[in-house]
Protein backbone atom coordinates (compact mmCIF):
# COMPACT_ATOMS: atom_id res chain seq x y z
CA UNK A 1 0.00 0.00 0.00
CA UNK A 2 2.84 2.38 -0.78
CA UNK A 3 4.10 2.44 2.79
CA UNK A 4 0.89 4.03 4.03
CA UNK A 5 -0.59 2.57 7.20
CA UNK A 6 -4.34 2.36 6.77
CA UNK A 7 -6.65 1.86 9.73
CA UNK A 8 -10.25 1.01 8.97
CA UNK A 9 -11.60 0.17 12.40
CA UNK A 10 -13.46 3.46 12.86
CA UNK A 11 -16.90 3.72 11.33
CA UNK A 12 -17.80 6.59 8.99
CA UNK A 13 -20.86 7.59 10.96
CA UNK A 14 -19.28 7.77 14.40
CA UNK A 15 -15.74 8.97 13.89
CA UNK A 16 -15.91 12.26 12.03
CA UNK A 17 -12.18 11.56 11.75
CA UNK A 18 -11.98 9.83 8.40
CA UNK A 19 -11.18 10.38 4.79
CA UNK A 20 -14.17 9.54 2.60
CA UNK A 21 -13.07 7.07 -0.07
CA UNK A 22 -15.94 6.17 -2.37
CA UNK A 23 -16.34 3.29 -4.77
CA UNK A 24 -19.44 2.93 -6.94
CA UNK A 25 -20.35 -0.61 -6.00
CA UNK A 26 -22.83 -2.46 -8.17
CA UNK A 27 -24.06 -4.66 -5.40
CA UNK A 28 -26.94 -10.00 -6.06
CA UNK A 29 -28.54 -12.63 -4.16
CA UNK A 30 -28.11 -14.33 -0.80
CA UNK A 31 -29.43 -17.47 0.81
CA UNK A 32 -30.90 -16.08 4.03
CA UNK A 33 -34.63 -16.45 4.47
CA UNK A 34 -36.51 -13.33 5.49
CA UNK A 35 -39.73 -12.59 7.33
CA UNK A 36 -40.62 -9.34 5.55
CA UNK A 37 -42.73 -9.54 2.41
CA UNK A 38 -40.67 -7.85 -0.34
CA UNK A 39 -43.81 -7.04 -2.34
CA UNK A 40 -44.91 -4.63 0.40
CA UNK A 41 -41.69 -2.66 -0.01
CA UNK A 42 -41.60 -2.30 -3.78
CA UNK A 43 -40.98 1.37 -4.53
CA UNK A 44 -44.35 2.14 -6.11
CA UNK A 45 -46.34 0.22 -3.49
CA UNK A 46 -44.40 1.63 -0.57
CA UNK A 47 -44.57 5.21 -1.85
CA UNK A 48 -48.33 4.90 -2.35
CA UNK A 49 -48.67 3.79 1.28
CA UNK A 50 -46.52 6.66 2.47
CA UNK A 51 -48.61 9.21 0.60
CA UNK A 52 -51.68 7.93 2.46
CA UNK A 53 -49.87 8.39 5.77
CA UNK A 54 -50.80 11.73 7.30
CA UNK A 55 -47.45 12.40 8.95
CA UNK A 56 -45.58 11.76 5.69
CA UNK A 57 -47.99 13.74 3.51
CA UNK A 58 -48.03 16.63 5.99
CA UNK A 59 -44.22 16.74 6.04
CA UNK A 60 -44.17 16.70 2.25
CA UNK A 61 -46.64 19.61 2.04
CA UNK A 62 -44.62 21.55 4.60
CA UNK A 63 -41.41 20.92 2.66
CA UNK A 64 -42.93 21.91 -0.69
CA UNK A 65 -44.23 25.14 0.87
CA UNK A 66 -40.83 25.89 2.40
CA UNK A 67 -38.88 25.46 -0.86
CA UNK A 68 -41.38 26.57 -3.51
CA UNK A 69 -39.69 29.96 -3.95
CA UNK A 70 -36.15 28.78 -3.23
CA UNK A 71 -33.66 29.01 -6.11
CA UNK A 72 -31.93 25.73 -6.93
CA UNK A 73 -28.50 27.26 -6.47
CA UNK A 74 -25.31 25.57 -7.59
CA UNK A 75 -25.43 22.04 -8.98
CA UNK A 76 -22.60 19.58 -8.42
CA UNK A 77 -20.90 17.06 -6.16
CA UNK A 78 -19.51 19.54 -3.64
CA UNK A 79 -22.11 22.27 -3.24
CA UNK A 80 -22.78 24.24 -0.08
CA UNK A 81 -24.28 22.07 2.62
CA UNK A 82 -22.73 18.79 1.49
CA UNK A 83 -20.07 17.19 3.68
CA UNK A 84 -17.06 15.81 1.89
CA UNK A 85 -14.19 16.49 4.24
CA UNK A 86 -13.66 15.27 7.79
CA UNK A 87 -10.63 16.64 9.62
CA UNK A 88 -8.19 14.23 11.28
CA UNK A 89 -4.52 13.85 12.06
CA UNK A 90 -4.81 10.07 12.05
CA UNK A 91 -4.47 7.70 9.10
CA UNK A 92 -8.13 6.74 8.81
CA UNK A 93 -10.26 5.97 5.77
CA UNK A 94 -14.02 5.62 5.44
CA UNK A 95 -14.89 3.19 2.66
CA UNK A 96 -18.24 3.91 1.03
CA UNK A 97 -19.96 1.97 -1.74
CA UNK A 98 -23.04 2.87 -3.81
CA UNK A 99 -25.63 0.25 -4.79
CA UNK A 100 -27.54 2.06 -7.52
CA UNK A 101 -30.15 -0.30 -8.95
CA UNK A 102 -31.80 -0.20 -12.35
CA UNK A 103 -30.40 -1.20 -15.72
CA UNK A 104 -26.83 -2.49 -15.31
CA UNK A 105 -27.01 -1.59 -11.61
CA UNK A 106 -28.79 -4.50 -9.95
CA UNK A 107 -25.78 -6.78 -9.60
CA UNK A 108 -23.81 -7.75 -6.51
CA UNK A 109 -20.04 -7.96 -6.09
CA UNK A 110 -20.02 -10.97 -3.77
CA UNK A 111 -16.23 -11.32 -3.87
CA UNK A 112 -15.77 -7.76 -2.67
CA UNK A 113 -18.23 -8.09 0.21
CA UNK A 114 -16.66 -11.39 1.26
CA UNK A 115 -13.22 -9.76 1.17
CA UNK A 116 -14.40 -6.94 3.45
CA UNK A 117 -15.88 -9.49 5.84
CA UNK A 118 -12.80 -11.69 5.78
CA UNK A 119 -10.50 -8.74 6.50
CA UNK A 120 -12.97 -7.23 9.00
CA UNK A 121 -13.07 -3.93 7.12
CA UNK A 122 -16.14 -1.83 8.01
CA UNK A 123 -17.85 0.03 5.19
CA UNK A 124 -20.81 2.29 4.57
CA UNK A 125 -23.22 1.12 1.87
CA UNK A 126 -25.38 3.77 0.19
CA UNK A 127 -28.34 1.85 -1.22
CA UNK A 128 -31.31 2.84 -3.38
CA UNK A 129 -34.88 1.62 -3.15
CA UNK A 130 -34.51 0.18 -6.66
CA UNK A 131 -31.59 -1.98 -5.61
CA UNK A 132 -33.48 -3.14 -2.52
CA UNK A 133 -36.36 -4.19 -4.80
CA UNK A 134 -34.00 -6.19 -7.00
CA UNK A 135 -31.92 -7.73 -4.18
CA UNK A 136 -34.18 -7.87 -1.15
CA UNK A 137 -32.62 -10.97 0.45
CA UNK A 138 -29.09 -9.65 0.01
CA UNK A 139 -30.11 -6.27 1.39
CA UNK A 140 -31.40 -7.98 4.53
CA UNK A 141 -28.16 -9.91 4.88
CA UNK A 142 -26.07 -6.76 4.55
CA UNK A 143 -28.26 -4.80 6.96
CA UNK A 144 -27.86 -7.50 9.60
CA UNK A 145 -24.07 -7.52 9.35
CA UNK A 146 -22.58 -5.24 12.05
CA UNK A 147 -19.60 -4.57 9.77
CA UNK A 148 -21.75 -2.59 7.36
CA UNK A 149 -23.63 0.67 7.81
CA UNK A 150 -26.68 1.03 5.56
CA UNK A 151 -27.35 4.55 4.30
CA UNK A 152 -29.59 6.36 1.82
CA UNK A 153 -28.79 6.63 -1.90
CA UNK A 154 -32.29 7.70 -2.97
CA UNK A 155 -35.52 5.89 -3.83
CA UNK A 156 -35.07 5.67 -7.61
CA UNK A 157 -31.43 6.66 -8.08
CA UNK A 158 -32.25 10.11 -9.43
CA UNK A 159 -29.83 12.99 -8.91
CA UNK A 160 -31.45 15.32 -6.40
CA UNK A 161 -32.65 18.53 -8.03
CA UNK A 162 -35.68 20.80 -7.68
CA UNK A 163 -35.64 21.60 -11.39
CA UNK A 164 -34.77 18.35 -13.20
CA UNK A 165 -31.06 18.76 -13.82
CA UNK A 166 -29.40 15.95 -15.78
CA UNK A 167 -25.97 14.42 -15.32
CA UNK A 168 -24.31 11.44 -17.08
CA UNK A 169 -27.55 10.99 -18.99
CA UNK A 170 -29.53 10.48 -15.77
CA UNK A 171 -32.40 12.94 -15.34
CA UNK A 172 -32.74 14.36 -11.87
CA UNK A 173 -35.88 14.76 -9.82
CA UNK A 174 -38.13 17.23 -11.70
CA UNK A 175 -39.47 19.14 -8.71
CA UNK A 176 -39.64 19.60 -4.96
CA UNK A 177 -42.16 16.80 -4.33
CA UNK A 178 -40.10 14.27 -6.26
CA UNK A 179 -36.91 15.42 -4.55
CA UNK A 180 -38.60 14.98 -1.17
CA UNK A 181 -39.72 11.44 -2.08
CA UNK A 182 -36.28 10.55 -3.41
CA UNK A 183 -34.77 11.43 -0.04
CA UNK A 184 -37.42 10.75 2.57
CA UNK A 185 -39.28 7.79 1.06
CA UNK A 186 -36.08 5.76 0.81
CA UNK A 187 -35.12 6.72 4.35
CA UNK A 188 -38.53 5.48 5.51
CA UNK A 189 -38.19 2.33 3.42
CA UNK A 190 -34.81 1.45 4.88
CA UNK A 191 -36.11 2.10 8.39
CA UNK A 192 -39.26 0.03 7.82
CA UNK A 193 -37.17 -2.95 6.71
CA UNK A 194 -34.18 -2.67 9.05
CA UNK A 195 -35.34 -0.60 12.02
CA UNK A 196 -32.52 1.87 11.30
CA UNK A 197 -33.29 5.37 10.02
CA UNK A 198 -30.42 6.51 7.76
CA UNK A 199 -28.25 9.29 9.08
CA UNK A 200 -26.55 10.04 5.76
CA UNK A 201 -27.72 10.63 2.19
CA UNK A 202 -25.70 10.65 -1.00
CA UNK A 203 -27.56 11.72 -4.11
CA UNK A 204 -27.40 9.52 -7.20
CA UNK A 205 -24.09 10.27 -8.99
CA UNK A 206 -23.33 12.48 -5.93
CA UNK A 207 -24.76 15.45 -7.87
CA UNK A 208 -27.21 17.63 -5.95
CA UNK A 209 -28.30 21.26 -5.99
CA UNK A 210 -28.02 23.60 -3.01
CA UNK A 211 -31.78 23.68 -2.39
CA UNK A 212 -31.91 19.89 -2.13
CA UNK A 213 -28.82 19.79 0.08
CA UNK A 214 -30.61 22.17 2.43
CA UNK A 215 -33.75 20.01 2.22
CA UNK A 216 -31.76 16.95 3.26
CA UNK A 217 -30.49 18.79 6.33
CA UNK A 218 -34.01 20.00 7.17
CA UNK A 219 -35.11 16.34 7.19
CA UNK A 220 -32.51 15.54 9.83
CA UNK A 221 -30.11 13.75 7.48
CA UNK A 222 -26.53 14.67 6.58
CA UNK A 223 -25.83 15.01 2.83
CA UNK A 224 -22.40 13.63 1.94
CA UNK A 225 -20.17 13.43 -1.08
CA UNK A 226 -16.67 11.91 -1.24
CA UNK A 227 -12.98 12.80 -1.45
CA UNK A 228 -11.36 10.06 -3.50
CA UNK A 229 -13.26 8.52 -6.41
CA UNK A 230 -11.94 5.07 -7.24
CA UNK A 231 -12.88 5.05 -10.92
CA UNK A 232 -14.19 1.49 -10.80
CA UNK A 233 -17.49 2.64 -12.33
CA UNK A 234 -15.60 2.65 -15.64
CA UNK A 235 -15.74 -1.01 -16.61
CA UNK A 236 -12.62 -0.89 -18.79
CA UNK A 237 -10.46 0.84 -16.15
CA UNK A 238 -7.45 -1.39 -15.33
CA UNK A 239 -7.09 -2.49 -11.71
CA UNK A 240 -3.56 -1.11 -11.48
CA UNK A 241 -4.74 2.34 -12.59
CA UNK A 242 -7.50 2.33 -9.94
CA UNK A 243 -5.05 1.20 -7.27
CA UNK A 244 -2.47 3.84 -8.25
CA UNK A 245 -5.03 6.66 -8.30
CA UNK A 246 -6.48 5.69 -4.92
CA UNK A 247 -3.13 5.33 -3.16
CA UNK A 248 -1.89 8.57 -4.69
CA UNK A 249 -4.88 10.60 -3.54
CA UNK A 250 -5.78 9.27 -0.10
CA UNK A 251 -4.67 11.42 2.84
CA UNK A 252 -5.65 11.96 6.47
Amino acid sequence: MGGIEIKTQKRFYNSHQSVILTFFLIISFADLSFSQNPKEFKNDTFLKKLNHDKSYSDLKKKTVLKYKNTPAGHWGEFVKGVDERIQTNEKNIAFTFDACGGKNGNGYDKDLIEYLQREKIPATLFITGKWIDAQFDTFLNLSRNPLFEIENHGLNHRPCSICGETIYGIKGTPGIEEAFDEIEANACKIEAITGHHPRFYRSATAYIDEACADMVVSLGIIPVSYQVLSGDAIVSEPEKVIEKDVIKNIKP
